[in-house]
């Protein structure tokens, strides 16, 4: 780098001050030899001299080369006039050479200002492009000329790279040599992508594209694309992974290109029974049953283009063999080789279609028996029922005593809680509702409740609140909605702790489109996995410990979950272990379509 010293407030470099003083000898030098050469008469010699300081002074400096160059004409032309005059004909001739000096001066500073405004141009290009470019010697590979932004790319500073040869950038012999045959091979190449090794020893990707200057300079471009590689490699392990994973999932999968398949993992061609070059290429819609193509979604080109892909559809298939297979379908977009491609999951669901088939097939059966076992058990407890009355209401005439009548009392109850056993079953056999149909009627819940309050004498087992507007009023069937009431009631007075508190409040709002009617109890409460079992015949959430506490049949929960299920509603439960439970009772204000229900 140039040194510069500052005077004044202006600051000078050492090439700028030997410049001037080469420029002042010259000058004075001129001056001198004119003078003689004038006074001595030698005019092939004084009137040239002159376009030395004045070149060289407009070459470097344009503007202060013709301030010169008139300060030389001023000189020459006094010379002349102390020396020439009265030759007139000498005078004219040194005018036009002092004339012609001023001339040629501004011919030579217009062409040099054009040549240093390319060159400053050239030089901004050079220094501020955001491409590294390097000047090398193409015989030797010396570097002659780098810009700052290379110097940065590899870490090496503009004077180590002075010292250095193109070739020795490069990592390894293998890329050199690459590097010589390209360069051999061809005047000029681009895009060449090698690596360099970097001061601190780590490669370093770059795009090399060059061209020859002349006979021997060669301008090379280089783009750092290293980022680039490295995000390429990794894409490519991903791949490799994702391929791995693909390849031995359990699931099939397939990678789509509008309807066209372009990958499927072995799992898929098992499933199907084709092969993978069978497959490559194919419509999907092929090996889809002809009665479920419509049911096939239609696949956008680009997820741009507004239309969504649907979240999961069930379709058959029919395999190369001619067998039909079900399958759940999940659908999602991906990039395949840059381009938006639509993967889908597909979940063989064949085995639970016939399982599915297989369960239904034995609920049926086991409603049937449900039914014959309790009709037959629900027939000889009629006479057992009846004298069992007999003998407690008559205790003189069958000559009773009292010891035995408490007895007999113990006994009816036991039966009569076994009555009540069957009859849930019997309902529960017979909640359908074809042969059970629904008997639509409009009716005053606040009524039904204190009904059903009365009748189970809730009000003596627990303390209730009831918190449901006077004039709420439902249109359902008032039998099944008021067994669905009473069995959650009679829950929540079972399953409370004492003193027993239970909650029946209506939290629906006039916006909703159900009626929630809440029965809350502060009792021992149900664990997660309970939840998913108490609507099944047969379970109770006491049952986990087997202690039976509340010597129940767990029938009461499954037949009111179907009574509101046949109303288009549903019950939901929310509890926290011995804290409490809350049963919500959701039934649709408006009668629902479909619904099959009673004339």
């Amino acid at each position: 780098m140039d040194r510069s010293i500052t005077v004044s407030g202006y600051t000078v470099t050492h090439t700028d001050i030997v410049r001037v003083c080469v420029i002042v000898s010259l000058t004075l030098s001129c001056i001198f030899i004119t003078s003689i050469s004038l006074a001595r008469h030698v005019e092939t010699i004084y009137a040239q001299l002159f376009y030395f300081p004045i070149l060289y002074a407009t070459y470097f400096y344009p503007k202060r080369g013709l301030i010169l160059a008139g300060f030389c004409a001023v000189v020459y032309e006094v010379l002349a006039y102390v020396y020439v005059f009265p030759d007139t004909a000498g005078l004219i001739y040194t005018t036009g050479q002092a004339i012609l000096f001023i001339c040629i001066a501004a011919v030579v500073a217009y062409f040099t200002e054009k040549i240093n405004t390319s060159e400053t141009r050239y030089r901004g290009i050079f220094e501020t492009s955001l491409l590294g470019i390097v000047i090398f010697d193409q015989n030797t590979f010396a570097i002659r000329m780098s810009n700052s932004h290379f110097s940065e790319m590899i870490g090496y500073t503009p004077e180590e790279l002075g010292s250095m040869t193109f070739a020795q950038l490069f990592n390894g012999r293998d890329e050199q040599r690459r590097f010589f045959e390209y360069l051999g091979s061809s005047e000029d190449v681009v895009n060449f992508e090698t690596t360099f090794l970097s001061r601190a020893g780590e490669p370093v990707w770059v795009n090399l594209s060059w061209s020859r200057i002349d006979g021997n300079l060669v301008s090379c471009s280089v783009i750092d694309i290293h980022q680039r590689k490295l995000a390429e490699q990794a894409a490519e392990e991903n791949f490799l992974q994702y391929k791995q994973v693909t390849e031995h999932a359990p699931t099939s999968i397939v990678i789509l290109k509008g309807t066209g398949i372009v990958y499927a993992n072995p799992t898929f061609r098992a499933f199907t029974g084709y092969e993978q070059d069978e497959l490559a290429g194919r419509d999907i819609l092929t090996v889809i049953h002809p009665d479920d193509r419509d049911r096939f979604p239609v696949i956008p080109g680009t997820p741009d283009n507004g239309q969504t892909l649907p979240t999961m559809t069930e379709v058959r298939f029919q395999t190369k063999s001619g067998d039909i297979r079900r399958g759940t379908l999940f659908f999602t977009w991906i990039l395949q080789k840059g381009s938006p491609a639509v993967l889908i999951n597909l979940v063989d669901i064949t085995e639970y279609e016939q399982l599915k088939k297989t369960i239904q097939q034995d609920n049926i059966r086991h409603q049937g028996m449900i039914s014959t076992v309790a009709k037959e058990l629900h027939s000889p407890l009629q006479p057992i029922m009846g004298y069992l009355n007999m003998l407690t209401q008559n205790p003189e005439t069958y000559g009773v005593t009292e010891e035995t009548r408490t007895i007999l009392d113990r006994v009816t109850k036991s039966v009569d809680r076994e009555r009540q056993v069957i009859n849930q079953m019997l309902e529960l056999s017979d909640v359908d509702p074809g042969r059970n149909p629904l008997e639509y009627t409009t009716f005053s819940v606040p009524a039904l409740i204190r009904s059903i309050v009365d009748n189970g004498g809730y009000t003596s087992k627990a303390e209730l609140v009831v918190d449901v507007p006077p004039d709420l009023d439902v249109e359902g069937d008032k039998e099944k909605i008021s067994t669905v009431i009473d069995s959650m009631l009679s829950n929540a007075v079972s399953y409370s702790k004492p003193p027993r508190k239970i909650r029946i409040s209506y939290v629906s709002t006039p916006n909703d489109t159900m009626h929630r009617i809440a029965i809350q109890d502060n009792g021992t409460g149900i664990t997660n996995t309970q939840l998913d079992e108490i609507f099944e015949p047969f379970q109770l959430p006491d049952t986990a410990n087997g202690s039976r506490k509340f010597d129940r049949a767990g029938l009461s929960l499954p037949v009111a979950k179907k009574y509101v299920q046949m109303h288009g509603g549903f019950i939901s439960v929310d509890s926290i272990v011995n804290i409490g439970s809350t049963f919500t009772i959701h039934i649709p204000k408006h009668r629902q379509a479909g619904v099959t229900h009673g004339a």
